[in-house]
């Protein structure tokens, strides 16, 4: 049977179906989206809660706990964590893959109403959620500075104008602000002067919401028309609030500005934001999970100018984070490459055949196959990413075989004189099912990784699918307009006398490998004890390089962007905090590699500090951000009182926690005791470890906190009650917002404290004075006692129990496998409990999953491609002597990423894995031939072996340079994302070598002994 008779009689039909599936690829190509990765993310909704002046404890037990057993209920959460600091609450869920985030949300949302009412009735408003992962760096950040408005006037008009409208851009998750908080009226009470009146706080509150009304007023009418009832029972400002009559003493009116000093400020004085040099607010854009970077962005970007139409023109709206310039150079250098592999693969072949006519068929069939994938790729909904472009472009060496195999083995025919169309029949005939069963057998190599579960399986999948489409058209593309093309343009070799220099001497060197060939391969199989002997070490090999061998996640990529978190003494106050955040600010910005640098600190917890720089590209700075983290930690080393953990900044960002790095060592107990007790032990140990760095906990139990041991009896004594005495501390010290301003396009706050003088310290509790009921005064200090006591900073849970993260980053030349297991043995050593349970998280604990997979998975390719072989072949033996070209290219794999330092990564097992597809290749095209002649011809298993070898040379040649040139522009890549695409290529290239060398000779030894095999076995 002859597939492509058809077509070869057939030219103009051919030619308009190649033409119609080159147009439906390039119309595809313009519709495909772009990013940086597969749109693969967890489905993670953040749920918030906020409850000024309670401390972590109070959050985690009364916020945090009710929320976590409802929310727990939820189907599909694999895993809920949270994390409580000083008036806040932050609950993290990430549902499995499969689960959808808008039938999540609404779960999500049916759970938050449900804990309503275990909830304190305190809280200021409903707990919120978003569709976001709050570990996820921002895609763009936009700076608000100004030389004449305030901080409270800047974030006034990100909250109220612009966070409202870029939320509502689609793909936009949450819009965050940092640096400064709402306009507000502070009233800061004076204790004496309320004292010397007889007045308590809450006298003062209980004024300011009587007086601070906004309530419906109602109409009034007569026969004609109707009069709205208005009011001027709103009070706005802080020359409002200062007339405001608080009590009546001797006649006389206590007025607020007696007792207080009113201003008008901002909610929360303890915030900083800073962007390069000057102070600012910040509006931090995440996208929602599965959202498109680029497309977002853009949107973003083009907003912009109507944002800034939208504000004060005193303002000034800045970008200055943009994620995408490194994502589109890395899709260009890409693109780059995959032009580069073409033009390669096109080169090779015009070296082996030396003619035009020839050349022109791989030209045209190896595009019409690549685009051609633009159509299945747009169907499938996939995008242009870093590895859907890098299938492509390892496709290159791929695609091009088939047509290699149908071309030379036409061409041969011609040169030995028959005519074109009758040498287009027969060559296609002889080499169809060759074609068929390199392809299939290709495509069964991608099964097992389309069975890949999690994250890092849906990542792949779009990668093997696309390369399993650019196969799939490739085959059809060789087995139809190839012939006919070769039918059509292909002439006999002229003579000697006619050919040029070049070309006879390519000629002559060809022959001369040919018989170099023939004479060692005569050699071989004379001795097939000694190769196969070669054939054993080189398999014994592949395990001891495999557990010899550096083992990574992904490839620490230079996306251009790093993350800092700042990290002080638990003791340090506000003021200090800024200090430092200065001078981290000034070191980091000082750095010839840095184009800008943003930070912010204070809010919830004061001691904590985030960062967001942004390097010089690629071209313009010599050192990789690796390097440039380390040229950084070296100076930031000799700040004291607090550190800046860098880590650069990851396409691939695995969790839902938000810590110092994205490789997370998690330990829980049911015991908060135990774990209090353990986890600085197990961090002690691992910060002597050195294979990793920059480790850090999110356990804060050492804040310093003033605690009152009240006397009950005392209290009860002057008729005061327990309530009376902490909502006196919480009006004075909790920056209580008691009362509401209402504006038409924004809500304000009335906050209450005391004035500044009296929080200076501890000792100023003792100036706190209550009022009795009977009108006595009674300082703080006559009702308690004050001791200094440890408090947590935060409270961190994971699925409901209690939980303490160390983050940890990598050093130079260090792998997260030797990270995590020098961290194994540190447990081991110190004899951790039972009680306390650990487990690696985020990045390292992906890659701790992905190890356990990666041997399954390439015995999973190993035996799926086995199984595909003997169906094609209806045959047990011969798929065995197809596989015995394996162990040749994995050690070549493991040996040239050895050489060249580069770690055993996600990707590189990926390189192997296809290496299993493209060697056995070699076996195929040689041993189809072999069982051709021995059925048709008779010939003994050695004899045409021996015969399908040298047949097959040029082919096997010209096929395996093919696929080593199409990765050679990945391997030896620069610029942007080339750190993503060097494993794989430096994997493809060392195997192919190896592998070249070597099956030329185990192949057909294999062969002849597995043929004497089963003869013995049928004669027994």
């Amino acid at each position: 049977m002859n597939l492509s008779r058809l077509f070869i009689f057939r030219p103009v039909a051919t030619t308009l179906l190649t033409l119609a599936v080159l147009l439906a690829g390039m119309i595809a190509f313009r519709l495909l989206p772009v990013s940086p990765l597969p749109q693969v993310d967890y489905p993670t909704i953040s749920i918030s809660a906020n409850l000024p002046g309670a401390s972590p404890e109070t959050m985690a037990a009364t916020v945090a706990g009710p929320l976590e057993r409802i929310l727990g209920q939820i189907a599909g959460v694999s895993e809920m964590t949270s994390y409580s600091t000083l008036g806040s609450t932050r609950v993290t869920l990430q549902f499995e893959l499969s689960r959808d985030i808008d039938g999540a949300a609404r779960d999500v949302q049916a759970a938050i109403n449900a804990a309503r009412g275990q909830l304190p009735t305190s809280l200021p408003s409903n707990p919120t959620y978003r569709k976001v992962n709050p570990a996820e760096t921002p895609i763009i950040i936009l700076a608000l500075t100004s030389d004449t408005l305030s901080q409270g006037q800047l974030y006034d008009a990100a909250s109220t104008v612009l966070a409202q409208r870029l939320s509502q851009v689609e793909g936009v998750g949450q819009v965050s602000i940092g640096g400064s908080s709402l306009p507000a009226v502070r009233v800061e009470l004076d204790p004496n002067r309320l004292a010397a009146n007889k007045l308590n706080m809450d006298d003062v509150r209980t004024a300011i919401v009587g007086t601070n009304a906004n309530r419906p007023k109602g109409v009034v009418e007569d026969g004609e028309r109707a009069w709205q009832v208005g009011a001027n029972d709103q009070a706005r400002t802080a020359e409002d609030y200062k007339p405001l009559i608080v009590a009546w003493k001797s006649g006389a009116a206590v007025r607020l500005s007696d007792v207080a000093r009113v201003r008008d400020g901002v909610q929360d004085d303890r915030n900083y934001g800073y962007a390069n040099g000057r102070a600012a607010v910040l509006l931090m854009v995440n996208r929602q999970p599965g959202a498109n970077i680029i497309e977002t962005v853009d949107r973003v970007t083009g907003l912009l100018p109507h944002l800034r139409a939208s504000i004060a023109t005193a303002i000034d709206l800045t970008v200055v984070m943009d994620r995408t310039p490194t994502i589109r150079g890395s899709l260009k250098e890409v693109e780059r490459t995959l032009v580069i592999s073409v033009a390669l693969v096109v080169m090779v072949v015009f070296l082996f055949l030396r003619n035009w006519r020839a050349t022109v068929i791989p030209s045209v069939v190896v595009p019409v196959s690549l685009v051609g994938t633009f159509s299945v790729m747009y169907l499938a909904g996939y995008s242009l990413d870093n590895l859907s472009l890098m299938a492509l472009t390892i496709a290159t060496g791929f695609v091009v075989d088939d047509a290699i195999v149908v071309l030379e083995n036409i061409s041969r025919h011609v040169d030995e004189g028959m005519p074109p169309r009758q040498a287009a029949l027969r060559g296609a005939r002889e080499i169809g099912f060759t074609v068929i069963s390199m392809s299939l057998s290709l495509i069964a190599v991608f099964i097992p990784i389309l069975a890949m579960g999690g994250i890092v399986g849906r990542l792949f999948r779009e990668f093997a699918v696309t390369l399993s489409a650019a196969i799939l058209v490739s085959m059809v593309v060789s087995l139809t307009a190839t012939p006919m093309m070769c039918a059509k343009l292909l002439r006999p070799r002229p003579p000697e006398s006619e050919r040029g220099r070049i070309d006879l001497a390519i000629g002559r060197a060809l022959e001369r490998l040919l018989g170099g060939y023939r004479k060692s391969l005569g050699w071989a199989l004379l001795h097939p004890w000694l190769v196969l002997a070669v054939l054993l070490a080189t398999i014994g090999s592949n395990v001891y390089l495999y557990n010899t061998i550096p083992k990574g996640f992904f490839p620490q990529q230079d996306t251009g962007r790093l993350r800092g978190f700042v990290e002080a003494d638990q003791a340090i106050s506000f003021q200090a905090m800024k200090g430092k955040m200065d001078i981290f600010l000034a070191i980091v910005g000082a750095d010839p590699s840095v184009a800008n640098v943003v930070g912010f600190t204070g809010g919830s917890q004061r001691n904590y500090g985030s960062m967001f720089i942004t390097l010089k590209p690629i071209g313009e700075r010599k050192e990789s951000a690796d390097a440039i983290v380390g040229r950084l930690r070296k100076k930031l080393s000799h700040v004291a009182g607090a550190n800046l953990y860098l880590s650069p900044v990851q396409d691939i960002r695995i969790g839902g926690r938000s810590s110092n790095s994205s490789n997370q060592f998690t330990l829980q107990s049911d015991s908060l005791d135990e774990l209090r007790l353990w986890e600085p032990r197990i961090r002690n140990a691992m910060s002597r470890l050195d294979e990793i760095t920059d480790v850090s906990t999110d356990q804060q139990d050492k804040g310093p906190q003033t605690t009152l041991v009240i006397d009950r009896d005392a209290v009860a004594r002057y008729g005061l009650t327990m309530r009376s005495v902490t909502t006196a501390l919480n009006n004075a010290y909790g920056q209580r917002q008691v009362s509401t301003i209402y504006n038409p396009l924004n809500q304000y706050r009335v906050v209450m404290e005391a004035a500044p003088g009296y929080l200076q310290g501890p000792e100023s509790l003792s100036q706190l004075t209550l009022v009795t009921p009977a009108g006595g005064l009674v300082p703080l200090s006559a009702l308690a006692r004050f001791e200094s006591t440890l408090a947590p900073l935060s409270v961190a849970h994971q699925g409901g129990t209690a939980a303490s993260t160390i983050s940890f980053a990598l050093p130079e030349g260090r792998s997260i496998g030797e990270a995590t297991k020098a961290i194994q043995d540190a447990l081991a050593k110190i004899g951790v409990p039972v009680g306390v349970r650990t487990s690696f998280e985020g990045s390292a604990g992906a890659f701790q999953k992905s190890m356990s997979s990666q041997p399954i998975l390439i015995l999973a390719a190993i035996l799926t491609i086995y199984i595909v072989l003997g169906m094609l072949y209806e045959s047990l033996i011969h798929p065995i002597t197809i596989l015995s070209t394996l162990p040749s290219a994995g050690v070549g794999a493991l040996l040239a990423l050895l050489a060249v330092d580069t770690e055993f990564s996600l990707i590189a097992m990926i390189g192997v894995i296809l290496l299993i597809g493209i060697v056995k290749k070699n076996a195929i095209m040689m041993i189809d031939v072999a069982i051709e002649r021995m059925r048709h011809l008779g010939e003994n298993a050695r004899d045409a072996i021996h015969h399908a070898c040298l047949l097959r040379f040029r082919p096997i040649l010209m096929t395996t340079l093919a696929a080593l040139f199409g990765a050679i522009p990945l391997a030896i890549g620069s610029g942007d994302g080339a750190e993503l695409r060097q494993p794989l290529g430096i994997a493809i290239v060392g195997g192919l070598i190896l592998s070249q060398i070597l099956t030329l000779y185990t192949t057909p030894v294999v062969f002849v002994m597995l043929d004497r095999f089963r003869r013995e076995s049928r004669t027994r």
